[in-house]
């Protein structure tokens, strides 16, 4: 895909302008994000690579990073926004062709693991009595404006799991009230949830489908696999 007009590049990208604008760079976008990492198969060279995406110029306030004995976890999104923009997609193709002055390469993943997101969903019947709970315990902080839509809290130094609040109708003892979400790339939903189903689970619903799916363990423990599709009108 070619660039961008330099005058988009503060516009919030539409979810398959997103997807659209990273796929064939080793990129893909999730949970409003690009993702992508790049393996070293060392950590000195891992941090080697992370200082060369860092130097990448006008990444502040874009890239997040995590450095690992092997490879090197990248994320882009525009911070103030908190949305991708037309700067993050170029952001996206600087970072890929420094990994190539390394003669490594930015990938989506391979096997059983690509680049996700995880966040964990509390089914509740009164959001404010216990949001402070979790906010307390877990040493977390609000999720910022403008992506606080499920009154959601994050961990600050960005290494867990966000955390969002479900409001019920009814109480539902039945069903447990926590469950993870999953949000993978769009085109590795379906081979997720075909692994997780041999593996055991049971498909719940696919009625919000391609947004989510809900799968259960064996004794009935709820995760949802989501993508960025269905989320639009």
């Amino acid at each position: 895909m070619g660039g961008m007009a330099l005058d988009d590049g503060h516009r919030k990208l539409t979810r398959q302008e997103a997807s659209d604008a990273v796929s064939g760079l080793g990129w893909r976008y999730v949970l409003g994000e690009f993702r992508t990492e790049v393996r070293t198969g060392s950590l000195p060279l891992a941090a080697d690579v992370a200082g060369r995406a860092a130097a990448v110029p006008e990444a502040q306030g874009h890239l997040r990073m995590d450095v690992r004995e092997d490879r090197v976890l990248l994320a882009l999104q525009t911070a103030e926004l908190g949305a991708v923009t037309a700067r993050d997609v170029d952001l996206a193709r600087l970072i890929t062709a420094a990994a190539e002055e390394f003669r490594l390469t930015t990938t989506a993943g391979e096997g059983d693991r690509t680049v996700q997101a995880l966040e964990i969903g509390i089914d509740t019947m009164d959001v404010a009595l216990i949001r402070p709970f979790w906010k307390a315990v877990l040493g977390y902080v609000d999720e910022a404006p403008p992506t606080c839509a499920q009154n959601g809290l994050v961990d600050p130094f960005g290494q867990g799991p966000a955390i969002w609040f479900q409001q019920m109708d009814a109480p539902r003892p039945q069903r447990n009230r926590l469950h993870f979400d999953v949000s993978v790339p769009h085109d590795e939903a379906h081979r997720r949830i075909e692994a997780t189903i041999a593996a055991g689970g049971k498909l719940l619903s696919d009625a919000e489908a391609p947004a989510f799916w809900v799968l259960a363990d064996p004794e009935g423990n709820e995760a949802c696999i989501t993508t960025w599709q269905g989320r639009d009108g």
